[in-house]
């Protein structure tokens, strides 16, 4: 692959500039490289510090209220296998999780996998999504804490009235002064450091495990004791069918998303390498081993059909006259509601960081606090505007919003392992300030041009490096349309077009040995997306997507993964196993998900990414730190630095 002079006005023109900008992709470590001026976040997380995390971030007040809904409605007594058919689910994005971050161990997550392996289009409505993902998730969570809070005080008016909730006289507006009040106490916490954050957040999710022990230990003695009620049923283990304990699963799917937050925090990780894929494993196995037990003691307890949907866990000891423990499972609930928190807010300042450092955001939100070396600034904005939701809304109804986020994110980062492993990038973006020494290095003045070989030329003139001979490239500039008048328009236009030539018809053929089949793929997938289409058309076209999915995964099957992605990024860490299949079916059960979450779901999200585009269009795309880069091979970048150093020795 040759050098690519990134312009926007250069060439092909305004229309050029937008395609080129969606496409264009950093380097691994373009937070060290080319961000010097940026100061760089605290390393002071370890494995146990990555697991307080995890298990916060994912073990919600959902649990307190799942396991009743779900049984009641779906799975019945095989509430346990729904878990674990979940949990399965879970961990085959935790598998493509585990390797990019050890591979990319930077702020920014799926945003950061999908700006280096897929390019900054896709990034930014990645990072736009899991903005809107936290701050809803966030304010949804702090809303529901005062209602739990006020159970322990006494009932829904046992809370003091400055901080109960009131209705707006005149308007149908229901303001939550606690919820407010928390969501700034947990900002404070996380603008003094992740090390003391991380600490406060350790501290409530190991009451919140506590409590669920007490669940599983006590509630098994109960079951013990009374002969597990909830099994012996006519109905049998399976009251829905397989079909039900299925639907079950893919609805308790939803309560193992928080590992996503362990990605964001890879920059402030000790040991990266090692730590990440620990602590993302040891999280996922923690909560979906206490998912398991807890299902299994409450489905034993109470008949799933007498079940109470709200409080599942606190009325089925209450039906064994364990009153007391109503009040300690309650307990509960609002820690895991506080460890939930905690663990929205905790990302989304490490996404915006991400952004502006790209250029993409205002660069206000890249600042670093050099005392705590956490990016305060953007801590902050997170906290006025989720405390600000909260105040005002009740966002239960938008809490749709949150899963589109978290599966367009997994589904990126599948989609980026994919990459990583068949066409891993292998150019790296310079400043065009090293223009100069780019072109001594690019340009060799050679011997023969009807030669393949790099940087030959009869006359003398000088020819761009490339790494593929000339038959090979005029054949793929030919299946794009790019035949004609190609030496004229490639001379005038700097050379771009081989890094596109590359991007759109070097990767669908590589992975599927068919020109265009991947664009053809997504549209299909994007297509079968959208709930507004009717049924009789989108499942169609859900079967044709999975169809050539199937397709692209027996053609990966029967080719060799390219060499080059064992240098690619940091080394040493871990290895996603079963590549492709593993990723595909990550990428089948994502898209399903995201089909079933309804229309008014898709039209709010809708709204919020055409929002994302025009800040793009007007603003990420012009600023961005790679709108005047110059793309070389990663081979000669290290040979271009080596001689600009040697030049200012």
């Amino acid at each position: 692959m040759g050098f690519l002079v990134d312009t926007q006005k250069e060439g092909g023109g305004y229309s050029w500039g937008c395609v080129r900008s969606l496409v264009r992709r950093k380097q691994v470590d373009s937070a060290a490289n080319g961000h010097s001026h940026h100061q760089q976040l605290a390393k002071a997380l370890t494995v146990s510090h990555l697991v307080a995390i995890g298990v916060g971030a994912t073990i919600g007040a959902g649990v307190y209220i799942l396991v009743g809904t779900v049984a009641r409605e779906h799975s019945g007594p095989s509430l346990a296998l729904s878990f674990l058919i979940a949990g399965i689910a879970a961990a085959l994005s935790a598998f493509c999780y585990a390797e990019l971050s050890s591979r990319c161990p930077s702020a920014g997550s799926a945003y950061h996998y999908s700006y280096i392996c897929v390019g900054e289009g896709v990034a930014w409505l990645i990072g736009w999504a899991l903005i809107l993902e936290y701050t809803i998730g966030g304010s949804a969570v702090a809303r529901g804490i005062s209602p739990n809070l006020a159970l322990i005080f006494g009932g829904e008016d046992g809370l003091p009235s400055i901080l109960a909730r009131h209705q707006i006289p005149g308007l149908d507006v229901v303001v939550d002064p606690c919820a407010a009040i928390l969501v700034f106490i947990v900002t404070g916490f996380l603008c003094l450091g992740i090390k003391e954050s991380t600490f406060a957040q350790g501290i409530v999710t190991a009451v919140n495990v506590c409590v669920l022990l007490f669940v599983i230990v006590a509630g098994s003695y109960l079951g013990f004791k009374t002969g597990w009620a909830g099994y012996e049923l006519p109905t049998g283990f399976f009251p829905f069918g397989v079909d039900g304990m299925f639907a079950g699963a893919a609805t308790v799917f939803f309560a193992f998303i928080g590992f996503d937050s362990l990605a964001s925090t890879a920059e402030e990780v000790k040991n990266p390498q090692r730590d990440l894929p620990i602590g993302i494993g040891l999280a996922l196995f923690l909560c979906c081993s206490l998912y398991m037990m807890v299902s299994i003691v409450i489905v034993g307890l109470v008949p799933y059909y007498a079940m109470d949907p709200d409080t599942p866990i606190s009325s089925a000891f209450a039906s064994h006259d364990m009153q007391w423990a109503v009040y300690l499972i309650t307990l509960g609930a609002v820690m895991a509601l506080c460890s939930a928190l905690m663990g929205s807010l905790l990302p989304q300042p490490r996404i915006l960081m991400a952004m502006a450092r790209d250029g993409l955001l205002p660069s206000l939100f890249s600042d670093v606090n050099r005392r705590t070396q956490v990016p305060v600034k953007a801590t902050l904005a997170t906290g006025f505007c989720a405390a600000t939701l909260s105040f005002f809304l009740d966002v239960s109804q938008l809490a749709g919003m949150v899963s589109v986020g978290t599966l367009l994110a997994f589904t990126m980062v599948a989609i980026s392992v994919l990459i990583l492993r068949y066409v891993p990038p292998d150019e790296q973006p310079l400043p065009s300030s090293l223009q100069e020494r780019i072109d001594s290095v690019s340009f060799i003045p050679g011997e023969s041009k009807s030669s393949h070989h790099v940087g030959t030329s009869s006359n003398s003139t000088k020819q761009p490096l490339i790494s593929e001979n000339d038959a090979s490239v005029m054949e793929k500039q030919e299946a794009l349309g790019f035949c004609k008048g190609f030496e004229r328009r490639k001379q005038k236009e700097g050379r771009w077009m081989e890094h596109y030539v590359h991007m759109y018809w070097g990767i669908p053929s590589k992975l599927f040995g068919v020109k265009h089949q991947l664009p053809r793929i997504l549209i299909c997938l994007s297509s079968s997306s959208a709930e507004m289409v009717y049924r009789f058309i989108r499942y169609p076209l859900c079967g044709i997507g999975g169809s050539l999915l199937l397709a692209g995964l027996i053609a990966l099957s029967s080719i060799d993964q390219d060499d080059a992605r064992h240098t690619f990024g940091h080394s040493g860490g871990f290895i996603c196993p079963l590549v492709p299949l593993l990723p595909i079916i990550c990428i089948l059960i994502n898209m399903y998900l995201l089909v079933n979450l309804g229309s008014a779901t898709w039209a709010r999200v809708s709204v919020w990414l055409v929002i994302g585009v025009l800040v793009y269009v007007f603003y990420g795309r012009k600023n961005s730190s790679l709108a005047n880069a110059v793309y070389v091979t990663t081979a000669h970048a290290e040979e271009i630095y080596r001689e600009h150093e040697a030049s200012l020795a």
